[in-house]
C-alpha cells in the first residue's frame, strides 16, 4: 500500500482552482475518512466510489484505513465532480493500477454505482481554469467530450464507464479522443428591425445604443414598440469573438445548459418582473449560482415593466452596471460571475397606461410615485433615454418603409471597428468600456465643443457621472457620422438623451 495522487478542479464560481486528491491506504480497523471540506454530496463519493469500484470488479480494501485527503484544505468543495478522482486515488494508493498516468492529468465526471460515467456541470469553466494551472491532459465523460473541446492547448480523453479509465491506467486500451458526432444547433431566426413602424426616435436610440454599448430606458404607453424595438436590438450587435464566445458558453456549462457548440450570438435574457433578487443577479444556499445579469453577460438584459419590478431588485444591478461583474458573499466563500450586458428597460408612463397620455387617469402623485421606483443612481447610469409615441396613419405611408437591420447592423458594425481600432491600445472594444478620466485628459476634446456640457453640471442638470456618459454617447454618435472627433453638435444630442422629461 501506498500514498498516492489525482487532480481534479474545485470551481469558485467561474474560477477555478486545482485540488489534489491525496490516497492514503494502510492497515488498520476498516475506515474510509474524506477530509477537506467536502459537502454532503461529496462525503456521499465514499459509497458511489466503492460501489463502483467493487461493480468494475476490482478489490475495495474493506480491511484497511483510507484516508482521503483534498487540498487546500481550507477551501470548500462541493458537487459530484470529485467522483472518478477519488476512484483513481484509492485503485492506485491500493496498487491495484500503476500511478505514471495519473500525473498531470486532471479527472472529471460522476459516478454511477456500476460505474458508468455522468456528465457534471461547469465542465468548460473547470477545463479553462485547469488549463491555466499547467495541467496538460484532462479525462471527461464522453457526453462531455464536445463541450471540452472547445477548449485548445490541452490533450482530451473521454470515457464512459470506469472500467475504461482502469484499463487505460493499465495500458490496455486508448481512451476516446472524438467526440460522439451531435448536428449543429440550427441559427436562430433574428426579428427584423423592419417590423417595428414608426418610432424614428426609438429607433435611432436603439442604433446609437448598439453602436456604443450604451444602456437604454424606453417610456411610453403599451403597443409603442418597446419590447419588439428591444428584441430586435441582439440582431445589431456583431458576432462575439472567440474569447467572448468562451465566456459566455462557460456561463452556461454552470447553468447546465447545452454546450456542444461555442455561442456565437450575444445572448438576450428577458425574465419576468415577479423573479427575485437572487434569480436576477444571482444566489442560493452555500455557493451561489449565477442569476439572470450574469446569463446576460455580452448580450442583452432586458426588463420589461421595469417599474413593477420595485426599488430592490432594480438598485441591485447598479454595481453590475459599474463594474461589469457581480460579486456574491456567501457562508462558503465570495464568489465572482462576469455580467457586462447591456441593460434595456422598457416601462409604462404611469399604472393606468392608457393608449393616449391625455387619457391618464392618475393623479400627478401617483405618475411621480410610479416613475420614481427607477431611481436617480440608477437613472444616472442609463445612457439613453427615449419615449415612444402612439402609432399613427403617418407611420405606414406608402414611401415610408423602415429600414431593415441588416442595413442597420452595418452602419453599427463600421462604428464598433472605429471604436475598436482608436482603443486598441488600451484594450477597450467600446465606448462605453472608456473610462471617464481618459475621456477628459488623454482625449479631451476642446472648450467650445463641451460648453453646453460644462453649462449642464454648473447647473445641476446633470452629474459627473452623467457628464462623463455624455462623452461616451458623443463619441458614438461621431463614429456613426464618420467623424474623428466629436463635435458640439454631437455632444447636444447626448445631453438630449438625457432629458429627464424623457423618462
Amino acid at each position: 500500500m501506498a500514498l498516492r495522487k489525482t487532480w481534479a478542479i474545485a470551481l469558485f464560481g467561474v474560477d477555478g482552482v486545482l485540488v489534489e486528491i491525496e490516497a492514503d491506504v494502510r492497515a488498520g480497523l476498516p475506515s474510509v475518512q474524506l477530509i477537506g471540506l467536502p459537502d454532503s454530496a461529496l462525503k456521499e463519493a465514499k459509497n458511489r466510489v466503492a460501489a463502483a469500484i467493487q461493480n468494475c470488479r476490482e478489490d475495495w480494501p474493506v480491511d484497511r484505513v483510507i484516508t482521503l485527503a483534498l487540498s487546500p484544505a481550507a477551501l470548500p468543495k462541493g458537487g459530484t465532480t470529485y467522483d472518478l478522482a477519488l476512484a483513481c486515488a484509492v485503485l492506485a494508493a491500493s496498487e491495484q493500477v500503476p500511478a505514471h498516468r495519473l500525473k498531470g492529468t486532471v479527472l472529471f465526471g460522476e459516478l454511477a454505482l456500476d460505474g458508468r460515467l455522468r456528465r457534471v456541470p461547469g465542465l468548460l469553466p473547470a477545463l479553462l481554469a485547469a488549463r491555466r494551472n499547467g495541467v496538460r491532459r484532462a479525462v471527461v465523460p464522453v457526453e462531455g467530450l464536445a463541450e471540452a473541446h472547445l477548449v485548445d492547448g490541452i490533450e482530451i480523453l473521454g470515457a464512459d464507464h470506469l472500467r475504461e479509465v482502469i484499463a487505460w491506467l493499465r495500458e490496455l486500451v486508448d481512451l476516446r479522443e472524438d467526440a460522439p458526432p451531435a448536428a449543429e444547433p440550427r441559427a436562430e431566426e433574428v426579428p427584423d428591425l423592419a417590423d417595428v413602424l414608426g418610432q424614428p426616435e426609438a429607433r435611432w436610440a436603439l442604433e446609437v445604443a448598439a453602436a456604443g454599448g450604451h444602456h437604454l430606458l424606453m417610456v411610453g404607453p403599451p403597443g409603442t414598440g418597446k419590447t419588439m424595438l428591444a428584441k430586435r436590438l441582439c440582431g445589431l450587435l456583431p458576432e462575439l469573438t472567440r474569447s467572448e464566445s468562451l465566456e459566455v458558453t462557460a456561463l452556461r456549462s454552470l447553468s447546465e445548459e447545452s454546450t456542444e457548440f461555442l455561442v456565437r450570438r450575444p445572448p438576450f435574457v428577458a425574465p419576468h418582473p415577479s423573479l427575485s433578487i437572487p434569480a436576477l443577479i444571482g444566489g442560493g444556499t452555500g455557493l451561489a449560482r449565477p442569476g439572470a445579469v450574469s446569463r446576460a453577460h455580452r448580450g442583452i438584459l432586458l426588463l420589461d415593466e421595469a417599474c413593477e419590478l420595485g426599488p430592490k431588485r432594480l438598485e441591485a444591478l447598479r454595481t453590475a452596471l459599474e463594474e461589469g461583474e457581480i460579486r456574491l458573499a456567501r457562508r462558503d466563500g465570495t464568489l465572482r460571475y462576469p455580467a457586462r450586458f447591456q441593460l434595456v428597460l422598457a416601462t409604462n408612463p404611469c399604472p393606468c397606461a392608457p393608449a393616449r397620455e391625455l387619457d391618464c387617469q392618475c393623479a400627478p402623485q401617483q405618475r411621480r410615485r410610479y416613475l420614481g421606483k427607477l431611481s436617480g443612481p440608477l437613472l444616472d447610469r442609463v445612457d439613453l433615454r427615449v419615449r415612444t409615441r402612439p402609432i399613427s396613419a403617418m407611420s405606414t405611408a406608402v414611401g415610408a418603409e423602415p429600414e431593415s437591420t441588416a442595413v442597420v447592423r452595418e452602419r453599427v458594425e463600421r462604428a464598433r471597428e472605429v471604436a475598436r481600432e482608436r482603443w486598441s491600445e488600451h484594450g477597450w472594444q467600446t465606448n462605453t468600456e472608456v473610462p471617464g478620466p481618459v475621456l477628459r485628459k488623454e482625449f479631451a476634446l476642446p472648450e467650445e465643443t463641451t460648453a453646453l456640457l460644462e453649462r449642464g453640471l454648473e447647473a445641476g442638470a446633470i452629474t459627473a457621472r452623467g457628464a462623463d456618459r455624455c462623452l461616451r454617447v458623443a463619441w458614438t454618435l461621431a463614429d456613426l457620422d464618420g467623424s474623428p472627433w466629436p463635435a458640439a453638435d454631437h455632444v447636444a444630442a447626448a445631453l438630449e438623451f438625457r432629458d429627464r422629461r424623457a423618462a
